[in-house]
């Protein structure tokens, strides 16, 4: 059974930081790209940042350029999104999704596996 298990959400001030973490089972994780996407209340969901398993390229949305930083531990299955510098826009429900390749996951928005979301929200 496939299986992205996200965590680390929580309530933040602004220009706090938080790291997400998503532990990946059931598919072969050098394979896949792995990513985070968020849906704000009222909003559509958007492409935050992806990481490739097997070259460790990255991609990131403009609006966290310089703020969140995306990583892999092969070895643990799982994916880190460190944040910092966080703004009440940031909130949202984060999703780990995994795909193809970055560019299929990020720019495409196709996605094979979502994990169930976890809640980050940050206060002014």
């Amino acid at each position: 059974e496939v299986q992205l298990v996200e965590s680390g959400g929580g309530l933040v001030q602004a220009g706090g930081s938080l790291r997400l973490s998503c532990a990946a089972s059931g598919f072969t994780f050098d394979d896949y790209a792995i990513g985070w996407f968020r849906q704000a209340p009222g909003k559509e969901r958007e492409g935050v940042s992806c990481i490739s398993s097997s070259d460790e390229r990255t991609y990131y949305a403009d609006s966290v350029w310089g703020r969140f930083t995306i990583s892999s531990d092969n070895a643990k299955n799982t994916v880190y999104l460190q944040m910092n510098s966080l703004k009440p826009e940031d909130t949202a429900v984060y999703y780990c999704v995994a795909g193809e390749g970055p560019r299929e996951v990020f720019l495409q928005g196709i996605v094979d596996y979502w994990g169930k979301g976890t809640l980050v929200t940050v206060s002014s």
